[in-house]
């Protein structure tokens, strides 16, 4: 792979305009694409083939209904009033509701046939159902709702808007993203001290995430993606994009300090540097394809779009980065390394005195490392998620939540839908009603309501408590299991809270499975890259200590509310289900990152000679640098997305940026050279049967002897 790499890099430098202009085509292509043929993202996380998803089919089939999205306008009458009192504000406002564009219905609280108003006669909604799915809803349309209510608050009634229509599709890109980006940058330029090279390695990420995104956008208007896809590819890419591309950009300066000619410098530096690259990004691909294991569509494409911009990000980093690279020439270095005809690097004293204080104090800082990992590890064991999505703090979606609660009771922002099909179903249904109606938190069993060919119908259970409370997830399972013996029909019972219990009921599942896959995986790839059995055991354990600490830290925070106003957190409660599966899936590529990155520099150095000891600290004074410069861009860009992050990625940029700092800096830069230099020696054994493994020869090593041919005859153009 080096060789092959090298020749590209060669490749890139001799035909550099025509590769940049490439990529900028490939750019320029990617915007009219996305423009002209991209479609809107949506915001279901339903399964095919589990029971609510089953169900809610049936009920837009039998019933017509839960397709489209809906507004609910929440009224409350002022103290000591009632609803009633204000009959022609409530009939202005549904005329109005009724005129605005896009919108099929809108239902009056006070109609008799079908009141919608508490017991009290002082709470109430109207549900305004639009012609587009959930997602779909423009903010032009949500604008004119809200102004369509004013008028009604300015009668005197508090009028609050919720529902599904208010739910805006999630954009990349904002102030606390900017910062994170801005971070990235002043960590490069300090890094390689020149602002050009900063920006040039910034620019080099951003194309690729440019185009990585709008690929996306593109395949939205042919397939439905789930709306958080954008925003987790675009997280990943930019941070992979700017530490693969510092990575080449690292070696390709060493190799002019060491008097390279910059043809040659740029070959090599793709050859050794994208050896690891390459394989760095194969793993965070594989990881995230794996993603499929759990069988859930939403979920796979989430992970094969964003595997996708991470392909583009290795293609762009050996390609692209080169060709800029070989245009700019000796103009990456300082002005002061530029006037040097050779300069070897730095013994850099920190790192090598870190290195020796680590190796010296092996066995007391593994012990150290291990330990407070663990204890962070500790709240892993309490970890709960869902589904159901709190409403941003201080909007009026979580204002009319909160006046629906109190007017009606908390289970009403969560009911559960029983669908009963048989003949004579709404009788069926009825009977039902009883027995459901004394199972421990059921608030209120709704008669039924049957389908126009009677063999169908439908009964709506309110909880007692929240839509995202154990008590509710405890009687949706209680309902299946007083339903499955239905007497004359079949029942299924769905529901927001119902969808929520199946797909986390498949993740919990599937992540033993996933974790298994991963593990293994991670053990096949580091002892191909490093010939090694002991070195890939303490990568493995060293991930899932990462997993461990980083899971518990976000557990200690989002659900236990510990310094909460650190996070800008609106509320706590369990973590979204997908929080777990795609944290360990994205880490596990990236702790191999750096393991790759900064064990393969030891091993360079073990394979040309240096004992064990001196072989850490050597590969340790090389790598090191980058790997803390490459960390804390990651941990910037994704800490970027957690103050004003949307919610469903808030929790998952968090534990990905806890997950970061802990590997790179406790993990990568204590325990493994702790651990490495405990075993000595035998780190590096491979037993004889296991010997016929291909090399992958990250380290560049097979390109001793080409090098040597480049030196007699330099790359020139």
């Amino acid at each position: 792979m080096a060789k092959l790499l090298y020749r590209l890099g060669r490749g890139a430098h001799r035909h550099r305009l025509p590769v940049v202009l490439i990529w900028l085509l490939v750019l320029i292509g990617s915007g009219v694409g996305a423009f002209t043929l991209g479609g809107e993202t949506s915001n279901s996380m339903s399964i095919p083939g589990q029971e609510s998803t089953t169900a809610l089919e049936r009920i837009q089939e039998k019933f017509g209904t839960g397709e489209s999205a809906s507004a609910r306008v929440v009224l409350q009458a002022p103290a000591g009033q009632k609803l009633p009192q204000h009959v022609k504000t409530i009939t202005d406002l549904v005329a109005d509701e009724s005129a605005l564009q896009g919108v099929r219905s809108a239902t009056n609280p006070l109609d008799p046939a079908a009141p919608s108003v508490n017991k009290d006669l002082d709470v109430g909604y109207s549900t305004v159902t639009y012609d587009v799915k959930p997602g779909e809803v423009t903010d032009a349309q949500r604008a004119d709702l809200l102004k369509a209510v004013d008028k009604a608050r300015a009668a005197g009634l508090t009028v609050e808007v919720g529902g599904t229509a208010m739910q805006e599709t999630p954009h990349v890109g904002g102030p606390a993203e900017a910062i994170g980006v801005v971070l990235a940058l002043v960590v490069l330029a300090l890094t390689y001290g020149s602002l050009v090279t900063a920006g040039m390695n910034l620019l080099s990420a951003g194309i690729g995430v440019g185009i990585g995104t709008l690929g996306i956008t593109i395949a939205t208007g042919f397939m439905d993606l789930q709306s958080t896809t954008p925003i987790l590819a675009s997280m990943l890419g930019l941070a992979v994009g700017i530490d693969y591309a510092l990575f080449i950009i690292n070696r390709f300066r060493q190799e002019l300090r060491r008097g390279s000619d910059v043809g040659h410098a740029v070959a090599t530096a793709v050859g050794t540097a994208g050896s690891a690259v390459v394989t760095a990004g194969l793993t965070v691909v594989i990881a995230l394809v794996g993603l499929a294991i759990a069988g859930i569509p939403f979920l796979t494409q989430m992970g094969v779009s964003a595997a996708a911009t991470i392909v583009v990000a290795v293609l762009i980093a050996i390609t692209l980065v080169p060709a800029v690279l070989s245009l700019l020439g000796r103009r990456v270095l300082t002005r002061k390394e530029r006037g040097a005809e050779s300069t070897e690097p730095r013994d850099r004293g920190v790192i090598t005195g870190w290195a020796g204080a680590i190796t010296r104090n092996r066995l007391v800082a593994l012990l150290l490392s291990v330990v407070a990992l663990g204890i962070v590890s500790i709240p892993v064991a309490s970890m709960d998620t869902t589904l159901i999505q709190k409403a941003p703090a201080g909007s009026t979606q979580e204002r009319a939540d909160q006046i629906l609660a109190k007017g009606f009771g908390e289970g009403f922002n969560g009911p559960i839908i029983v669908l009963v099909e048989g003949d004579g179903a709404a009788a069926i249904a009825g009977k039902a009603a009883e027995p459901i109606s004394k199972l421990s938190d059921v608030a209120l069993v709704t008669p039924p309501q049957p389908s126009q060919d009677g063999g169908s119908a439908m009964v709506t259970v309110i909880p007692k408590s929240g839509p995202d409370s154990t008590e509710t997830e405890r009687l949706v399972a209680g309902l299946r299991a007083e339903l499955s013996d239905l007497d004359g029909g079949k029942a299924y019972v769905t529901g927001a809270t119902a969808v929520s219990v199946d797909v986390a009921t498949s993740l919990d599942r599937a992540l033993p499975i996933y974790l298994a896959v991963v593990v293994g995986l991670a053990l096949v790839l580091l002892v191909l890259v490093f010939r090694s059995l002991l070195v890939p055991v303490v990568g493995v354990l060293g991930f899932l200590l990462t997993i461990g600490s980083s899971l518990g830290a976000t557990v200690a925070v989002f659900q236990w509310g510990w310094l909460a106003d650190a996070v800008n957190l609106d509320g706590t409660g369990p973590l979204i289900s997908l929080t777990p599966i795609l944290v360990i899936g994205i880490l596990f590529g990236l702790a191999m990152d750096y393991q790759i990155f900064l064990v393969s520099r030891m091993h360079e150095a073990h394979h040309r000679g240096a004992k064990p000891i001196e072989a850490i600290t050597t590969g340790f004074r090389q790598a090191a640098p980058v790997v803390v410069a490459a960390a804390l861009i990651m941990f910037s860009v994704f800490a970027g997305f957690v103050p004003a992050g949307e919610p469903t990625v808030k929790s998952i940029a968090f534990a990905l940026a806890v997950g970061i700092f802990v590997d790179a800096f406790v993990v990568r830069m204590v325990l493994v050279p702790a651990a490495l230099a405990l075993i000595g020696e035998r780190a590096w054994w491979l037993p004889k049967w296991l010997r016929w493994l291909p090399e992958l020869d990250v380290e560049g090593t097979a390109l001793d002897e080409i090098e040597k041919e480049d030196r007699q005859e330099p790359v020139t153009v």
